[in-house]
């Protein structure tokens, strides 16, 4: 249980982070982009320890190599929201 506090915490500072390094005119407020950082940290960290096979999987905390997969994660999902968004808004 503590694995999933551990992720949505790091996922709130996550989003935060990659809203700051993707910069722009961002559409979604700060709501969208918690949801997306604690998403983007679930991704991050499947990534990184399923898909890459860095790290135990196990030994999740707040430390730099999973706040690092986290804004990664948080960033691709903030990216891929944003072209949604811009595909929709040009359809309507």
């Amino acid at each position: 249980m503590m694995h999933y506090i551990a992720l949505v915490v790091l996922g709130l500072l996550a989003g935060g982070i990659a809203k700051m390094v993707i910069g722009g005119s961002n559409p979604s407020g700060w709501i969208v982009t918690f949801v997306l950082g604690i998403a983007g940290a679930f991704l991050g960290h499947f990534i990184a320890s399923d898909v890459l096979h860095w790290g135990s999987g196990a030994g999740l905390g707040l430390n730099i190599s999973s706040l690092l997969s986290a804004v990664v994660g948080a960033a691709i999902l903030l990216v891929i929201y944003h072209f949604v968004q811009k595909a929709m808004a040009s359809n309507s």
